[in-house]
């Protein structure tokens, strides 16, 4: 067989229509201006940026390739704490939370027919793509919280599918999500839905993206806020503010499961020491700056209480959800008046997240426009009426970009 030649000059020609140069052209201080930005942001957690010092921690892990079993030595043992802390035998790196529940969800249902249980505001359910349905070919029964706030055993008794009947897909996994829209499940109400669930051979998912929150507000460990259930997905970058990834824990045997099934959706990754590193710092070092997140929660929801804002959804760790229209406005009006400051905020819809990363004084600014805001539509004639908050309303309303 010849072999080919490749002059110098023409290698050169192809190495320069190749390289390209990222930093070529970005202005001076445009990631301190994000920084600043994101302080500013009230849109997501999931916006939040790696430090500098996160950076230099991360900088520091060794290498090695996931994919053929030769995991950095940064990442081996952080997966193993990681399923420590949880009480679960092992634990998976992944690149998302939506391919840490999908591959969560697709390692427990082994043969078809079949359903997932879950509350209809679950982001499995929800802002996942219908994933369910087309990764796993799973039914989906999404259940409405009698409550409106959390599923409880007789919801999930009167809407379970199982026993002889053949018309009906059995019930193969409950899933549930701890924080949702940013409130707690109570622990006794899971233990109830999870003891249940075993009873009748379920098994038990929790998409705890947000579980740090959780831990943070009541004190109980990781471990026994996860003992109810048989697999769970963590997230690295809502709420503790790493750059990417999420975790999946459970049995050794599932995780081995896990790991094909990641593969086979394209999750498989190479040198991810990097990537384990930056989690590792956000446990260490962010975990403990989530009571001040709750905090700033609190005291906007009080303050927008005191003028007059309608609370769709109290603060009970990092989410404040709010009705505009309680003061005479709208999302988009509120949105535009805060992009106009000389310091902007930045604002989505009835949401507002809080961060690690939020300011004080964007907390402040955003109560004082709320406050202007609010005064401006009385004066010109707004009164707000006598209305009651639907406990069963999707208070979760998006702005259209």
């Amino acid at each position: 067989m010849s072999q080919i030649k490749v002059s110098n000059a023409e290698l050169a020609k192809v190495a320069e229509e190749i390289k390209f140069d990222i930093l070529a052209g970005v202005p001076e201080g445009e990631n301190e201006l994000k920084r600043s930005q994101i302080a500013r942001t009230f849109i997501s957690d999931t916006i939040t940026v790696p430090t500098k010092e996160m950076y230099s921690y991360a900088l520091l892990a060794s290498l090695g390739d996931d994919v053929y079993h030769e995991p950095s030595t940064a990442q081996v043992p952080h997966l193993a704490h990681v399923a420590k802390i949880t009480g679960k035998e092992a634990g998976l790196f992944m690149p998302s939370g939506t391919m840490s529940n999908q591959i969560g969800l697709r390692t427990h249902l082994m043969q078809p027919p079949y359903t997932i249980l879950c509350d209809n505001r679950a982001h499995i359910f929800k802002y996942e793509v219908g994933g369910a349905g087309f990764h796993s070919g799973a039914a989906v029964t999404p259940v409405a919280p009698s409550n409106g706030h959390h599923l409880t055993l007789e919801d999930v008794e009167a809407n379970i599918v199982y026993g002889p009947d053949v018309h009906f897909a059995p019930t193969e996994v409950i899933a549930l999500e701890n924080t949702l829209n940013g409130t707690i499940f109570p622990q006794d109400e899971i233990i109830a839905i999870s003891e249940f669930a075993r009873s009748k051979g379920i098994k038990m998912h929790l998409d705890g993206a947000r579980i740090w929150h959780v831990a943070a507000e009541t004190g109980m460990s990781l471990k026994t806020l996860l003992e109810p259930f048989d697999s769970a997905s963590l997230c690295f970058s809502k709420g503790l503010g790493a750059p990417i990834g999420s975790c999946l824990v459970g049995s050794t045997d599932y995780i081995r499961r896990a790991r094909r099934i990641r593969k086979l959706f394209g999750g498989g990754m190479r040198q991810t020491g990097i990537l384990a590193g930056s989690a590792a710092y956000a446990l260490t070092y962010n975990f403990p700056l989530l009571p001040r997140v709750h905090a700033l929660a609190h005291k906007l929801q009080s303050s927008f209480e005191e003028i007059g804002v309608t609370i769709l959804s109290p603060a009970e760790t990092c989410m404040v959800f709010y009705d505009a229209s309680s003061i005479g406005s709208n999302y988009d009006e509120i949105a535009e008046r805060g992009a106009a400051l000389s310091e902007p905020l930045f604002l989505g819809g009835s949401r507002v997240v809080l961060h690690i990363q939020t300011s004080e004084a964007a907390v402040d600014d955003f109560i004082n426009l709320i406050a202007t805001i609010a005064e401006e539509k009385r004066k010109a004639g707004f009164v707000k009426p006598e209305t009651q908050v639907n406990g069963h309303q999707d208070v979760y309303v998006r702005r259209v970009h």
